[in-house]
């Protein structure tokens, strides 16, 4: 699985094998979601727009933004507000501001209450105008207007006189006509002038009369993340993150799956590959407990890397492998055969296998089973072996622990001669041809144990 690429598959395979366990995952991850929403309140957020007049660039709009949240204005709304223990330090987190299309900025406002969440947009809206009318230097005055209309007739109809006075004025070259034409084109230019910066002032006024478009709207609902949010949210991320573990440890899996990789872990050849069909895990008295039993019910007691076994063909294609692996054994070892048939405890399928195998030799060669467990590894001194058979499945064992088994066996004083791996399979059709079955229990009947035994 480490050299593998992930595939759908093999989240499919962990969704139909683990589906329990993410549930149950799940289901924690949602309770984390409620318990979240109770230790932080629900939020409500509304928004005021705020119309600011006259012609705008945008940095000049993104400048009105960061003055409508400026510790400034958030300290006046809070004054006016007058809610108890509450600062602007405090209310400085709870605004925000954005310039939207058509000169339009909204100040949005979030409380614990959709009133208190209406109440601080319409203050923080009402205190960024008149801050920005201070600045401007602007007034709102409607009278400030009107004055400032009259003046500008006032200009445009001095302007004309001075016109008529310059028509009328000795159109000879006297000293003083000339004198007096040019003090009144003088007189014409400063008005001009004053009549430019008039102009000017009054763009910054308009610029200045913002409006607030009527009061912030009362929130009907709560601002994200909602507890419902929180929930789903909770739940998602728990069952990402059992997914996400279950892929790296795969990723992490340091068993061996091929046959050249155990032929290398355990210094022998392969002399092939059999099948045993599959059945239910049985389960040893140890695994009786409250542990055991939350364990099978989660659905963590049985590994989810393994891929399906494949529908194998009938019981007698099944035992023409054994008799190969049989067959082999005869040719590499002249009589009389006598082989140390070395199983990984805890290895069911193997150990299936083991017995299988002693059924199809019957008796040439004589093979004896024993169980090594790959934590301490000891194998029977040799005594009339002729070498050691390892049987085992792939998937299960990591080149550390074989190497391990084929240590013991060297101290033991047995040669590995050859590696069977064994296959669980769906079963098949029960048998379509080949010998009657010979009894199985004649497997059980020639094994040994960890500390040697007699043929």
């Amino acid at each position: 699985m480490s050299d593998d690429t992930i595939r759908l598959v093999t989240i499919g395979r962990i969704l139909r094998r683990r589906w329990r366990l993410l549930a149950a995952l799940a289901v924690v991850g949602a309770l984390v979601g409620y318990g979240a929403s109770v230790v932080f309140p629900p939020q409500y957020t509304t928004s005021a727009s705020v119309l600011l007049p006259g012609q705008w660039e945008e940095r000049e709009l993104l400048t009105q933004v960061d003055i409508a949240t400026s510790s400034t204005v958030v300290d006046r709304a809070a004054s006016a507000l007058e809610w108890s223990g509450v600062s602007g330090t405090e209310l400085q987190d709870q605004v925000s501001a954005k310039a939207a299309d058509g000169n339009i900025i909204k100040i949005s406002g979030t409380a614990d209450t959709p009133e208190r969440a209406q109440q601080l947009s319409d203050r923080m809206a009402q205190q960024f105008v008149k801050f920005a009318a201070q600045i401007a230097g602007g007034s709102t005055d409607p009278d400030a207007a009107t004055g400032t209309e009259a003046l500008r007739q006032t200009v445009a109809e001095t302007n004309r006189r001075i016109t008529d006075l310059a028509d009328a004025a000795d159109p000879g070259q006297t000293v003083e006509s000339v004198q007096a034409r040019t003090e009144l084109e003088k007189l014409r230019t400063s008005l001009e002038e004053a009549m430019t910066k008039l102009d000017e002032a009054d763009l910054a006024t308009n610029k200045a009369g913002m409006v607030v478009m009527g009061s912030a709207a009362r929130p009907t609902g709560e601002a994200p993340p909602t507890r419902v949010q929180l929930i789903v949210a909770g739940a998602l991320l728990f069952f990402l993150f059992a997914v996400i573990g279950h892929l790296v440890a795969a990723r992490v899996n340091r068993r061996l799956r091929t046959e050249p990789e155990i032929a290398a872990a355990l210094g022998s050849a392969l002399l092939g590959t059999v099948d045993v069909p599959g059945e239910p895990p049985t389960h040893k008295p140890e695994d009786r407990g409250q542990r055991a039993r939350f364990r099978r019910l989660l659905g963590v007691d049985t590994r989810w890397d393994i891929p399906t076994p494949l529908r194998s063909g009938d019981e007698a294609g099944r035992r023409i492998r054994y008799r190969r692996v049989c067959a082999r054994l005869r040719d590499q070892f002249p009589a009389p055969r006598r082989l140390l048939v070395v199983v990984p405890d805890g290895d069911e399928i193997a150990l299936r296998a083991a017995g299988q195998l002693v059924a199809e030799a019957k008796g040439d060669p004589v093979l004896r089973v024993v169980e090594v467990s790959v934590d301490r590894p000891m194998v029977p001194d040799r005594d009339t072996e002729s070498g050691a058979l390892v049987v085992l499945s792939a998937g299960s064992w990591t080149a550390e622990e074989l190497a391990g088994i084929a240590e013991a066996c060297a101290d033991g004083r047995h040669e590995v001669v050859g590696i069977v791996v064994a296959g669980a399979v769906s079963a098949g059709p029960t048998r379509s041809a080949g010998h009657p079955p010979d009894n199985a229990t004649a497997a059980l009947s020639v094994r040994g144990n960890a500390t040697g035994g007699s043929l």
